[in-house]
């Protein structure tokens, strides 16, 4: 049994989504991130959808040539205003938002800057955007792992050296940051279509800048604001692409005035909702329940 599929117009753009769950039921947003795609997220769509909850995992801005806009513009804010755009479009008022890795980020953004549309929000590998300034002080092995995101900003080098044997090093990643996980060949073929590696980079280009990192330039993204939504934050222990102690220093309670909880899973690397499918599943069920 798989997911169906449906289009979003949003924000002058055409998303794909993947959809699970009656059509009535409380509305459960699920957000990709960098190498992946909505795909990923099957298990966790099927399970919540079969609980009675209207699942929907979209294909991010630029992953796809119907969502590459004209004016370039892959900011955090403009991500966050697409999943408003999302639930505009489909008729929700609220949702509760479930990221990974960018799709983690793009979750904070949301639940600082637009929280009264949030009824809860779940961060997957990813720790609040702002503190991560201040987190890499105390965990300074973490800017060894994000070689990757200074290696982006060269032009057109990345792009060269992603596709180069048949797109090794996007296959690299996967199973650096979750040991022994192997990309899927659909994350290739969602890759090799026109603009998606160009839009990729674009969101560590405008959104993960050394300057930005290191805390040395802010926008509004990355200023430390509460988020005005109770927060679930998970990650792993085994995670290659951020180290498990940075969560330790960014996740502070007074950023969730309306609550957070943090829990850092063992055995598992950066991609935990495909190498953890039932645990993670089980712990985001429990949480959207308890906020429903």
């Amino acid at each position: 049994m798989s997911p169906s599929n449906m289009l979003i117009e949003a924000n002058g753009l055409t998303f794909s989504a993947r959809v699970s769950g009656p059509v009535d039921g409380e509305l459960v947003v699920f957000v990709h991130g960098f190498p992946d795609d909505a795909s990923t997220f099957d298990h966790q769509l099927l399970a919540l959808g079969q609980a009675g909850y209207r699942c929907i995992a979209p294909t991010i801005r630029g992953y796809e040539p119907s969502s590459q806009p004209l004016d370039n513009d892959y900011s955090l804010m403009t991500l966050a205003g697409d999943v408003v755009g999302w639930l505009d479009a489909l008729g929700h008022e609220q949702a509760h938002i479930v990221g990974h890795d960018w799709g983690a980020a793009i979750t904070h953004t949301v639940a600082v800057h637009h929280g009264t549309r949030v009824r809860s929000a779940a961060a997957l590998a990813v720790p609040p955007v702002p503190r991560i300034p201040e987190a890499l002080k105390h965990v300074p092995r973490q800017l060894k792992l994000s070689w990757y995101m200074t290696f982006f900003q060269i032009p057109a080098v990345p792009e060269a050296a992603l596709q180069a044997r048949e797109w090794a090093l996007l296959r690299w990643f996967w199973s650096r940051w979750s040991p022994g996980l192997e990309a899927p060949e659909s994350l290739v073929a969602t890759f090799r279509r026109p603009g998606v590696l160009a839009a990729a980079l674009e969101y560590y280009r405008q959104n993960a800048t050394p300057p930005l990192l290191l805390g040395l330039r802010s926008n509004a993204a990355t200023e430390i604001r509460p988020a005005g939504a109770p927060m679930l934050i998970l990650h792993g222990e085994r995670d290659g692409c951020m180290d498990a102690r940075l969560f330790e220093h960014a996740v502070v309670a007074e950023d969730f005035p309306d609550g957070v909880r943090r829990e850092a899973l063992p055995g598992v690397g950066h991609f935990l909702h495909l190498e953890a499918p039932d645990l993670v599943t089980g712990l985001l069920l429990d949480w959207v329940s308890e906020h429903s």
